[in-house]
C-alpha cells in the first residue's frame, strides 16, 4: 500500500482528491471543518518536501454550475486551517484550471472549483479524468468518504499515474483502522450495531460474523428481533417483513459461535417525542401504546461489562433516539464505556453517520481510537465490498 511517505514531493505538483463536502450555514460559513482538518497532515508533508498542492473536491449535489455549491465559500476556512494562503481556480477544467496549475509555485496550494459542476465527474468520464490528470505530476487520494464511488477524480484518474499514485494520510489511516477490526483484530472482538433497521445492516452483520466474538444489536432494530422471538413490542418500530431474517441471523451466529446480545429492558415512551411520558419495561413486554426509545438500566449494565472485557470494538449505530435529550442516556453511557475501555488499551473504531454524530455531540471523539470520516464507504468495506477508489491506487 503506497502512501505519501513513499514519495519525496520536491518539485512535484500533487493533485489531491480530498473530501471537502462540508456543511455550510445560510451565510456560507463552514459549520464543521473536520474534513478540512483531516487533510492537513497530507498537505503539510507535501509542502514540507518542497512540492505544491492542487486540491480537488465536490460540495453538495449541484445540478450543473451553481454558486450556492461553489468551493470559493470555503477558501478562507481552508487557508486558516492549512496555515497558508489558498489560491482558487474558478473552474476545475479548461484554461482557467490549466493556467492556475501552471502558475503554482513550490509551497503553494490551489483549490479547484467543484468537480460536480460537471456531470462527467460522477459518470467517471475518461476524457474529463485525463484533463484533471494533466494538472498535476503525482496523484494522491485522501478522500475516504467518496472511495466507494467510481468517479472521475476518485478512481478513473489513477490510471494516468501508473507509477506516481498513493494514499494520503487520512485514507491510509481509514484502511489501517478497518483492517485492524476486520483482519488482525486482538480478541475478544465486539461489534456494536445500532440504528433503526435490520435491513440496512444485514450485509454488515453477515460479513462480520466470522470476525467477531460478540455482537450487540441495539437501537430500533432490537424490536424486529424481539418480535421474531415472540416478544410483545407495543408500538415500537419493527420491520415485520424481516422477522424470518432476524431468526436466520441468530441461527447463523449460533452456528459460528458468536454471542448475540440484545437489550433486556428499554425506556419506553407513550409517544415519539422528547416530552413523552416514560417507563422502564422488559423488552419482551412493552404495553400497547408505548414504544421503546432507549436502552434500559439492566441492558446498559450488561453491555458495559461486555465492552470492558473486549480488546477490539467496532461501533456503528446508536442505542436509542439520542437526538432527543431524554432518550440519549443509552448512547452516552455506551460511549463512556467504550472510552473507558479505550483508555485501558482496547482499540475502538467508530463509524457511520449517527455514531459519529453522537460521539462528537457528547464530547467523546478524542476518547476513541479512531473515528471514521466516511459513512457509506466504511459500511461497504464492512460488508466485504472492494472500494473502487482504493483498488485504483493498489492496482
Amino acid at each position: 500500500m503506497k502512501t505519501i511517505f513513499d514519495f519525496n514531493f520536491a518539485n512535484e505538483k500533487a493533485l489531491i482528491r480530498v473530501d471537502f463536502n462540508v456543511p455550510l450555514d445560510a451565510n456560507f460559513q463552514v459549520t464543521d471543518a473536520t474534513r478540512i482538518e483531516a487533510a492537513k497532515p497530507t498537505v503539510d508533508k507535501i509542502l514540507a518536501d518542497g512540492g505544491s498542492v492542487i486540491l480537488m473536491s465536490h460540495l453538495g449535489r449541484p445540478k450543473g454550475i451553481n454558486d450556492q455549491f461553489s468551493l470559493r465559500h470555503i477558501v478562507a476556512k481552508t487557508s486558516e486551517i492549512l496555515g497558508v494562503p489558498v489560491h482558487f481556480a474558478s473552474d476545475c477544467r479548461g484554461e482557467v484550471a490549466q493556467q492556475a496549475a501552471a502558475n503554482l509555485k513550490a509551497g503553494e496550494v490551489l483549490l479547484l472549483e467543484n468537480l460536480r459542476f460537471y456531470k462527467e465527474e460522477e459518470a467517471g468520464d475518461i476524457a474529463f479524468s485525463k484533463e484533471l490528470a494533466a494538472l498535476g505530476s503525482i496523484y494522491v487520494n485522501d478522500a475516504f468518504g467518496t472511495a466507494h464511488r467510481a468517479h472521475a477524480s476518485t478512481t478513473i484518474i489513477a490510471q494516468f499515474f501508473p507509477e506516481k499514485k498513493c494514499f494520503g494520510t487520512l485514507l491510509a489511516k481509514e484502511i489501517e483502522s478497518l483492517n485492524k477490526v476486520l483482519k488482525a483484530a486482538e480478541k475478544p472482538v465486539l461489534a456494536i450495531l445500532g440504528g433503526s433497521k435490520v435491513s440496512s445492516k444485514i450485509t454488515v452483520i453477515e460479513n462480520i460474523l466470522d470476525k467477531v466474538d460478540d455482537m450487540i444489536l441495539g437501537g430500533g432494530m432490537t424490536f424486529t428481533f424481539i418480535k421474531a422471538l415472540g416478544g410483545e413490542i407495543g408500538d415500537s418500530i419493527c420491520e415485520d417483513d424481516k422477522l424470518d431474517l432476524a431468526l436466520e441471523i441468530l441461527e447463523k451466529a449460533k452456528a459460528k459461535g458468536v454471542n448475540i446480545h440484545i437489550p433486556v429492558d428499554v425506556v419506553a415512551a407513550n409517544s415519539f417525542s422528547n416530552e413523552a411520558q416514560t417507563q422502564i419495561c422488559d423488552v419482551r413486554s412493552i404495553p400497547n401504546g408505548w414504544q421503546g426509545l432507549d436502552a434500559g438500566p439492566k441492558t446498559l449494565e450488561q453491555f458495559g461489562a461486555l465492552v470492558l472485557k473486549s480488546k477490539t470494538i467496532l461501533w456503528n449505530g446508536p442505542l436509542g433516539v439520542f437526538e432527543f435529550s431524554n432518550f440519549a442516556n443509552g448512547t452516552i453511557t455506551l460511549g463512556n464505556f467504550i472510552a473507558q475501555a479505550t483508555a485501558n488499551g482496547t482499540f475502538s473504531l467508530v463509524g457511520g453517520g449517527d455514531s459519529v454524530a453522537a460521539v462528537k455531540q457528547f464530547g467523546l471523539e478524542e476518547k476513541m481510537s479512531y473515528v471514521s470520516t466516511g459513512g457509506g464507504a466504511m459500511l461497504e468495506m464492512l460488508e466485504g465490498k472492494s472500494l473502487p477508489g482504493i483498488d485504483a491506487i493498489l492496482e
